[in-house]
């Protein structure tokens, strides 16, 4: 048996595979950011007896939004959506984390209460997109973050760690990449700040691991994880000194005994691929010598390249994304050697039951 399907453990989770559902924004939620039963269905398909699911990026704050059909747990009201999630998970023997994020500057005026400016560490002109009532569209610059609104949203994420709890959860990842807040925070083409939250390297990680207190502070350390894209250029974001700056935040995290740290390989630039860029898993063979605990890696990867990352040390579990969202048994096709259905793209981003949970089990499809 390949090392993709022994059993690992996840914090205090015992996990039956290494094969993991990415997190992955669909955009299906209902009106109000709230989690459905078709979203239920969509993660109750890609659930395995003691598999292990990262539920897609979740909004902390009402100003948190990037992408309309995003679900959020900023308000009360999300919690049965995302409790019907949860138990559709338990139910096939499964375990899911919590995604939590705040888009930051990845924003549109049209996704934000009273259509304001999106937010961010500091004002600084670029690209990247969000999705609105009309699809994808260009972004509005932002405001700067005031200190006081900062400690407001450090407050918010353990604020919906807490209701994480309350919708069933089993932990939660924090999303520190893909160009979103806490990824601005951390690199400095997107932060120019001259106090506490900018210009050296520790003074941009403090809002990141001001963050990962808040919501330890609520469930424990050994439930909370945190996702890094060293090499992420999706929303124009880069470093002057990545190697540097992602070092010392794994050195950071290491000393917190995380139920993982997940990175997201060169490979990928962001949510969209770049052939042209690397084919080799660097990120994990980099942090590894700075972070000694669980290590889940995601990036294009395909069942033998998965095994191999896993067999050189490198990383202790792997994170498929499209090939999950067009396979809801890919665990036990990896396994078995089946064929895979192809995954249509046009149908990754918001929608209905196309392209969501219509894609055959192995078995409907023989």
């Amino acid at each position: 048996m390949s090392k993709l399907h022994t059993s690992v453990q996840v914090g205090p989770h015992k996990i039956a595979h290494r094969v993991v559902l990415a997190p992955l924004t669909r955009m299906r939620a209902e009106p109000g950011a709230i989690p459905g039963k078709l979203m239920a269905e969509y993660y109750a398909q890609r659930t395995s007896e003691g598999g292990f699911l990262i539920g897609e990026a979740t909004i902390t704050a009402p100003n948190g939004n990037g992408y309309l059909g995003a679900p959020g747990l900023y308000d009360d009201s999300q919690i049965a959506g995302w409790k019907l999630v949860t138990d559709a998970v338990h139910a096939k023997g499964g375990k899911i984390f919590l995604q939590l994020y705040h888009a930051g500057r990845q924003s549109n005026s049209e996704l934000q209460p009273g259509g304001a400016q999106p937010v961010a560490p500091s004002v600084v002109e670029h690209g990247g997109v969000a999705f609105g009532k009309a699809g994808w569209m260009e972004n509005t610059p932002p405001k700067e973050l005031t200190i006081a609104e900062i400690k407001e949203l450090v407050e918010s994420f353990r604020l919906a760690a807490k209701r994480g709890i309350l919708a069933g959860f089993d932990g939660v990842e924090l999303h520190g990449a893909n160009g979103y807040l806490l990824d601005q925070f951390l690199q400095d083409i997107s932060n120019k700040r001259t106090d506490n939250y900018g210009g050296s390297i520790e003074n941009r990680s403090r809002f990141l691991l001001e963050i990962v207190n808040a919501v330890i502070s609520v469930w424990g350390s050994d439930r909370v994880a945190v996702r890094l894209g060293p090499s992420g250029r999706f929303g124009d974001m880069g470093d002057s000194d990545p190697e540097a700056l992602f070092t010392h935040v794994a050195r950071e995290l290491d000393k917190l005994d995380l139920a993982y740290l997940h990175l997201i390989e060169p490979r990928i630039l962001g949510v969209i691929e770049d052939e042209k860029w690397s084919q080799t898993p660097a990120a994990a063979r980099l942090l590894r010598k700075y972070f000694s605990g669980t290590i889940i890696v995601a990036g294009g990867f395909d069942g033998q390249s998965a095994n191999d990352i896993l067999e050189a040390g490198d990383a202790d579990l792997v994170a498929f994304g499209r090939h999950f969202i067009a396979n809801p048994d890919l665990p036990e096709r990896l396994r078995k050697g089946w064929p895979l259905n192809p995954y249509d793209r046009e149908s990754f981003f918001g929608g209905t039951e196309v392209g969501y949970t219509d894609y055959p089990f192995y078995a409907e499809a023989a």
